[in-house]
């Protein structure tokens, strides 16, 4: 039971169970292409589950494909969640929304040369942080309970509250995109931080959850190049300029 509770710790290797909710029998290929890091961290993490039997791997021609067994799953469940979930007008605090496919959740990791505190400051400092997120300015003071808005050329264009803030570790907010009418519908969804100091480097994991199962890409798919610009930043002192990278940027300022 330890090691299936350490598998599910991590939120990379949930959102690999996710992938394999989504489609059963992927390839370590196939999975790699899902997520922002190196082959070698996948099967990583992938070995994890399979230690802990929350995976199986099957041979099918020269193929290894990776599916899920549930029944580890089933049983955590039942010795230790079960008897603890308490029931509001039939729902159970958002659970049933995930094990039914109506929530997902993505991830991202990066690998940076920084130190914890040098990579806090840069997620809660709004001058560094508009040279790396399109050029906007995110205010806030970073207080369980406090707001935040992030605004760029006279808009609005995301806002949310600080859940959690455990300097140089973890932050966690709720997140609403503001930018279109097309995001903006999807109402509030949730992105954590969660930092891990190895060496002299630090391991960088950004989850985006509580998303609808279908959303659109526009809410999530611009953390790569967030990632990549906070990454360029602290290890250079450069600002990546990929076309869209400082988007909305006020046209008098500089980054």
């Amino acid at each position: 039971m330890d090691e299936l509770f350490r598998a599910l710790s991590d939120p990379t290797r949930r959102a690999l169970l996710d992938a394999l909710n989504v489609e059963d029998g992927q390839s370590l290929s196939s999975l790699e292409s899902k997520f922002c890091m190196s082959r070698f961290g996948v099967a990583k993490h992938l070995k994890l589950l399979e230690d802990a039997g929350i995976i199986e791997v099957r041979k099918v021609g020269r193929e290894k494909l990776h599916f899920l067994n549930a029944a580890p799953v089933r049983e955590m469940y039942a010795r230790w969640m079960q008897k603890y979930i308490v029931e509001q007008t039939g729902e159970t605090f958002g659970l049933r929304d995930y094990t039914e496919g109506k929530m997902m959740s993505v991830v991202y990791e990066s690998y940076i040369r920084a130190s914890p505190q040098a990579l806090w400051q840069a997620l809660t400092d709004p001058e560094m942080r508009r040279k790396y997120q399109f050029g906007l300015k995110v205010v806030s003071d970073y207080r369980p309970g406090s707001d935040y808005t992030a605004t760029g050329q006279g808009r609005l264009v995301f806002s949310g509250t600080i859940v959690e803030a455990n300097p140089p570790w973890r932050l966690v907010t709720t997140y609403s995109a503001h930018w279109s009418e097309e995001v903006e519908k999807y109402g509030p969804s949730r992105v954590v931080v969660d930092i891990e100091k190895i060496e002299d480097t630090c391991r960088l994991v950004l989850t985006h959850d509580d998303l609808p199962r279908g959303a659109s890409p526009q809410l999530y798919g611009g953390w790569p190049m967030v990632l990549s610009g906070l990454k360029t930043l602290l290890e250079t002192g450069d600002i990546l300029t990929t076309p869209g990278s400082l988007r909305w940027l006020d046209a008098d300022d500089t980054p």
